[in-house]
């Protein structure tokens, strides 16, 4: 699928991340130049599933915004692909089938039986239930829609083979990401002291404790090979996709490592989203932020944990009413959940570079000295994206705290295309994952792994080390 020559998709995803990132700076300027994105509603009537993003524009139709952003996304990433000496007439195909069928995929997930998560929106909807995935559920739908074709339509995964590029759609979303973390970090601020320390103690916790364990059964008791093990280790202990993406380009894996633990880390965040929250109701409604930092903590994907995060809110909020009488805030767990997941996700471009260094100096070294240059090759450059747009869009909101309204309005136009390449994502992801393939290269074997750490000792781990630091932090009342 690679052209012979011309740029790489590790400094691809840089650019084109940066270029949406400065696009959406414009809002600083008065300039929305991203809020004809599309965004999505959970709907029962498809034809109010559809609008913008910006409120601005709230009378351009849906569809025209939905167009906009696919000619948009199909011009920047033509332009990447022609760069990397790939075919443009073959890529424009393959991608304008990848967009329409994802987009298909992550509209269904927002049908209120599926994504409405609260008692209030099933009301507002009229529905008795619901699956409660939220937006999360249109990225399954959409995984299982290229497990499909990539397993039983051939054919058409050929067509669409130039533009079935999952690496260089979701180190993209990545680079995007680090705005939108930016911003909720500097909004959370003014959490209590405790938060904050528990962020940085979950660093210490996955990165030193859960990493270590999981790299060791997987590679003693499972007997994976190193190019396995890491980023498994990586995807089951720290936070899913992303960081699995980012291992295995710190330690140069074959394509189908992060792909495969990929798909892992998606089907049991859904798995997680579906039985955690409820289990945090029933067992932790009277300690509200032990509950927000364990969704925080165990869930492996950043849409899924803060998803969980604002279901515990409403079930525990909901209980604690009814049993007590308490009627506490809403928000504060949620905020909870989402202040422990920045302070993981921010350590991924740390943990990436560490890595890298080990394996120039340690695993892969060749005899002599290890040049500054072979690691800077190896580090992956879409790292340097996520951790730039973090820290602009942090320094932006900490240095006058004014613009804090402006700088969400902005993270929400970029947010649109972040989204968008992660459904582009977890389709490709489910192409490219031919089952008869992916069993030869052991993925039974993985799938024992996490279900073995996961539920043997992590999401329990997790919860001990949340009631040590939030046992007794109660949310403000509601007035």
């Amino acid at each position: 699928m690679e052209g012979k020559k011309g740029i790489s998709e590790d400094w691809l995803s840089l650019w084109m991340g940066l270029f949406i990132f400065v696009l959406g700076l414009g809002m600083f300027i008065g300039m929305d130049l991203l809020g004809w994105g599309i965004k999505l509603n959970i709907w029962t009537d498809i034809t109010k599933a559809l609008s913008s993003v910006s409120g601005g524009l709230k009378g351009m139709p849906g569809f025209t915004s939905l167009f906009l952003t696919y000619l948009f996304m199909l011009f920047i990433t033509m332009i990447g692909a022609v760069a990397m000496g790939v075919n443009a007439g073959r890529f424009i195909l393959g991608f304008t089938l990848i967009f329409w069928i994802s987009f298909g995929c992550f509209l269904l997930g927002h049908y209120a039986h599926f994504a409405a998560n609260t008692a209030d929106q099933l009301k507002s909807f009229g529905i008795t239930w619901s699956l409660k995935l939220t937006g999360e559920g249109g990225f399954i739908v959409a995984l299982i829609a290229g497990l499909l074709v990539g397993n039983f339509f051939p054919g058409l995964a050929k067509v669409m083979q130039d533009a079935t590029r999952p690496e260089l759609y979701i180190k993209t979303a990545i680079v995007i990401l680090g705005a939108l973390l930016g911003v909720k970090a500097a909004g959370s601020v003014g959490l209590a002291s405790a938060v904050m320390f528990r962020g940085l103690c979950a660093i210490i916790e996955a990165y030193l404790i859960y990493w270590a364990v999981v790299y060791f059964i997987a590679r003693k008791y499972f007997k994976f090979s190193r190019e396995w093990a890491a980023p498994l280790a990586s995807g089951i202990s720290i936070c899913g996709v992303s960081a699995a993406i980012a291992t295995g380009g710190a330690i140069r894996a074959r394509p189908v490592v992060p792909i495969m633990v990929s798909s892992l880390v998606v089907i049991f965040a859904v798995v997680e989203l579906l039985i955690l929250p409820f289990l945090a109701q029933a067992i932790m409604w009277k300690e509200p932020l032990v509950a927000g930092a364990w969704m925080g903590l165990a869930v492996k994907t950043d849409g899924a944990a803060v998803a969980s995060g604002a279901i515990v809110d409403s079930l525990i909020r909901a209980k604690a009413l009814a049993e007590t009488g308490v009627n506490y805030q809403a928000g504060f767990m949620v905020m909870t959940a989402t202040t422990v997941k920045i302070f993981i996700d921010i350590f991924i471009g740390v943990w990436a570079f560490i890595l890298a260094v080990i394996w120039c100096t340690k695993i892969e070294c060749t005899g002599g000295r290890i040049k500054a240059v072979e690691i800077w090759e190896r580090f992956p450059k879409f790292v340097l994206g996520y951790a730039l747009t973090f820290f602009l869009m942090l320094i932006i909101c900490l240095a006058s705290p004014t613009v804090l309204k402006t700088a969400n309005a902005a993270v929400a136009g970029m947010d649109t295309f972040r989204v968008m390449f992660f459904v582009l994502t977890f389709f490709t992801i489910g192409m490219v994952s031919n089952f008869r393939k992916l069993w030869e290269e052991g993925i039974g074997r993985l799938a024992a792994v996490y279900v073995l750490c996961l539920f043997g000792f992590i999401i329990w781990f997790g919860l001990l080390i949340s009631w040590i630091f939030f046992h007794g932090v109660k949310p403000p009342l509601a007035g």
